[in-house]
This record gives C-alpha cells, sequence and structure tokens, in this order.
C-alpha cells in the first residue's frame, strides 16, 4: 500500500478501529490473559528523549488496563536504533519483549546498513501504531531568510551551506534530503548525537537549517532564537498556527510533501495474532488516558493514533517503500 493511500483511507480506518479497541479490560474479557507478567519495553535510544518521554507516560499508564502488570522501560540505545532492534528480534514472542518503533530500527535499517544482522521487515509483529510527531524546518534566527523559498534560493545561491541532524537516517535527515532532491539544491549534512546538540549548532551559527520534531525546538522558537520556516507534515500545527506546512511554502517544488516521527509498539515476529490484539486493545486504551494524550498532544505537538495490527504493518510497509528508493539513491548508510 502507498503511503498516500496510507494517509487518505487507513488513518479513517484507524479512527473507526480504535472505538472497538480502546475499552480496557478486553484482554481478559474475551478470553486473553495477556499480560500475565511484567513486560519489557526495549527502547532504541537513551533516556531523556521525546521517545523516552513517551514510552515512560505509557508505561505509567499501563498496569491499570493490564492487569496490573506493568511496563518495564529498557533503554538500548546505538547505532541508530537498531541494537535494540536485534535485542527484540531474537526474543520469544510470547509477548514478554515488545519494542517502542521508530522508523530506522523498525523499516529501513537494512538500507542504511546492508550488514544488518536483522531484517526490519521480517523480525517484528505489530502491534500498535502509537503517535506521529510533527517535524519543522528550522534556521537561525541570524539567518537572512523568512520563509522556506528564501532558504532554498539562498542555498542554490552560496552552495555551500550546512545542515544538521541528530543521526544518519533520523525522520529529519530523511525528509531534508528528500526537500534538497526535489528541489535540486545540495547542502552538506552535519550529523549530531541529539536533537538538542542540533538546535545548539544552531544557536552556534554552526549550521544553516535542521528539520528537528517541534518539542524539541519549541522553546527556542517561542523565545526567538530559531526561526520556523514551515511544518513537514500534511497540515498545520496547533501550536505553531502561522507556520506553513512544505507544501503551502512552496507547492510547486514540494506539493505533497509530508514527513513525520512516528513511533508504535512491535513484537518479535511470531506473535500468536490472538496476543497481538489483546495488547492493542490495552494500547489502544493508554492511548485514551489523559496525561498520555496531554503529553502526546501538547507537550509533544503530536498526533494519537492507534489502530489495529493489520494497520500498523500496512503503514510500516508504506514508510519502507517511501523513503528506501531516496535512502539507495542518495547513497546514505550508516557504515
Amino acid at each position: 500500500m502507498a503511503a498516500a493511500q496510507y494517509r487518505g483511507v487507513g488513518r479513517r480506518a484507524v479512527l473507526g478501529g480504535v472505538a472497538a479497541l480502546a475499552a480496557p479490560g478486553l484482554a481478559r474479557a474475551q478470553g486473553q490473559a495477556w499480560p500475565d507478567r511484567p513486560v519489557r519495553l526495549v527502547v532504541p535510544f537513551g533516556a531523556g528523549g521525546a521517545i523516552d518521554t513517551l514510552s515512560r507516560t505509557v508505561a505509567n499508564a499501563f498496569p491499570a488496563l493490564a492487569n496490573g502488570q506493568t511496563l518495564v522501560v529498557e533503554n538500548r540505545g546505538g547505532a541508530g536504533g537498531t541494537i535494540a532492534g536485534a535485542v527484540v528480534a531474537q526474543a520469544k514472542p510470547d509477548g514478554a519483549t515488545l519494542m517502542m518503533a521508530d522508523l530506522g530500527a523498525n523499516a529501513i535499517g537494512k538500507e542504511l546498513q546492508p550488514s544488518l544482522a536483522y531484517d526490519p521487515m521480517r523480525a517484528f509483529a505489530p502491534v500498535c501504531h502509537l503517535v506521529n510527531l510533527p517535524l519543522v524546518v528550522v534556521v537561525p534566527a541570524a539567518l537572512p531568510v523568512t520563509d522556506l523559498a528564501g532558504l532554498i534560493a539562498m542555498a542554490r545561491r552560496q552552495g555551500d551551506m550546512v545542515y544538521a541532524h541528530p543521526g544518519i537516517g533520523y525522520s529529519g535527515h530523511l525528509a531534508q534530503e528528500l526537500m534538497l532532491q526535489r528541489t535540486g539544491v545540495k547542502m552538506t549534512p552535519v550529523p549530531y548525537r541529539s536533537g538538542a546538540e542540533v538546535v545548539r549548532s544552531l544557536l552556534a551559527n554552526e549550521t544553516q537549517s535542521c528539520i528537528i520534531t517541534i518539542s524539541t525546538s519549541l522553546p527556542f522558537i517561542r523565545e526567538g532564537k530559531v526561526r520556523a520556516l514551515a511544518v513537514a507534515g500534511s497540515r498545520r500545527v496547533a501550536l505553531l498556527p502561522d507556520v506553513p506546512t512544505v507544501a503551502e511554502a512552496m507547492p510547486e517544488a514540494l506539493g505533497g510533501f509530508e514527513a513525520n516521527v512516528w513511533h508504535g509498539i512491535l513484537a518479535p515476529a511470531g506473535l500468536p495474532p490472538e496476543l497481538a490484539a489483546a495488547a492493542a486493545r490495552i494500547f489502544n486504551a493508554v492511548l485514551q488516558q489523559p496525561e498520555v494524550r496531554r503529553v502526546i498532544e501538547q507537550t509533544q505537538a503530536g498526533e494519537v493514533v492507534g489502530g489495529t495490527p493489520e494497520q500498523f504493518a500496512a503503514f510500516i510497509a508504506a514508510e519502507h517503500a517511501r523513503w528506501a528508493p531516496l535512502i539507495r539513491s542518495a547513497g546514505i548508510r550508516t557504515e
């Protein structure tokens, strides 16, 4: 299924599916005892970032909806998330080990690292798509551009501009490469170790742009230290209502442009369908909890998704189909 088809049809299906899945306690009521023990949630990045905050917020709400069992967060950072991916890929598919899914570790890792010991498209059983987190194109406040067209024109004119990203294959890295490819402009990528370091590079005028999560950059946007030029998603964001989308900013060159950070729940391949369905019911119920929604929507400026294992599987397949050709054509590698 193509990404555009998923976005147009799948989201409506998700909204319809959530109502049926979201009621707490259904795992036991429908004959499924999952979980009957603590569940390990392997997170592909270190503590303190957006994905860790999301994971711990979900873990806090989990026991009340999951037979009193705990969701134990285990951070396994490194290698663009593929260290965590390898851990989960090798675990027993019994519902005791899950993963907080990420684009690099769970969709495109083999393209980025051909020697990867597992195949992201075969090694996991999708459970539930949790969130989409919007990205934003940001430049230093001192850069003399006020819109996306101005940034592209400057890059085309100067030819030596650089952009920052927090890791090879990160959604913002791929989004920037797609934007440059579609506009026929070249900029040099400079990798950093985290989103916070990316923003610091803009503040120090070491780099001229980045595409980063809104939650990472919003405090600096509000303080006027960096300037938001365009949101990379398909629609504007409530926290930045005056910032156009990339497609709005440059409709001829970038019409239909969309890129987000996304996370969800995966299990090792071979998870029995009844366990996947039971887990999906519980995680959909978690997404309806007020504190979980507050963190996703207000702190992280994100979109609550939810839905079935089948819908998440279709979404991941669409993301792989969309980004793998770009990675190959641009020669992006982590090794």
